[in-house]
């Protein structure tokens, strides 16, 4: 095996495409398990129910995603949109993912920059941070509605890669708690979780309440 199968580029297409298509799947999954009656049950991020972490997730990993591969800002109305008001937003959020994993496809989208509106990121640099806000508030909705959400081991350290690059930046806008400790030898999404400031035992502890 390799140096490069062992550390794969992870800002290119080929390798993290895969990756993409897999946390959006297993995202779809989990909002189709989603309960209306859940809607108004808190989640483990204070001030915000599981409504509110719902259209942030929707918002951001579908359309942001979309958007950003098309090197388009989102509109007023789209940020200000209360996506769960729809009953079926669960497919409308699973065919938006669609949409925006295929724009994703063409490897050219992959080069370039993206413009943020205060700042511009190089798009194969923005790609995993937004694979990890699939898999990260994926997760936050699953444990606060008696679910789980599975990755793999490759998409698992995909996403423990961006958290440790990238922690600082989002701790200093309040995105990331402080570290959870965890054992060393856990599995890489629980270290991941917990070094994004997430307890891996409140989805354990969650299931049993649901």
């Amino acid at each position: 095996m390799s140096n490069d199968d062992l550390h794969p580029d992870r800002t290119n297409h080929h390798d993290l495409h895969p990756y993409m298509i897999e946390c959006a799947a297993e995202a779809a999954r989990v909002a189709r398990g989603v309960r209306a009656t859940q809607l108004d049950d808190p989640t483990h991020c204070p001030d915000w129910d599981v409504r509110a972490m719902v259209n942030h997730w929707v918002l951001y990993t579908s359309h942001g995603l979309e958007h950003r591969a098309l090197r388009k800002q989102l509109s007023e109305e789209l940020t200000a949109r209360d996506f769960t008001a729809d009953p079926d937003w669960a497919e409308a959020y699973a065919a938006q993912l669609d949409r925006a994993v295929a724009a994703w496809a063409d490897p050219a989208v992959w080069e370039g920059e993206v413009d943020l509106g205060m700042a511009k990121m190089p798009a194969g640099e923005l790609a995993p941070m937004i694979i990890k806000e699939l898999a990260v508030h994926g997760w936050d909705v699953a444990t606060a509605t008696g679910q789980e959400y599975r990755v793999s081991d490759g998409a698992a350290r995909l996403v423990l890669d961006v958290v440790e690059k990238h922690g600082a930046l989002y701790r200093q806008y309040d995105g990331f708690a402080d570290p959870v400790p965890v054992p060393e030898d856990a599995p890489v999404f629980e270290r991941a979780l917990a070094s994004s400031g997430r307890d891996p035992r409140q989805q354990a502890m969650s299931k049993l309440d649901h």
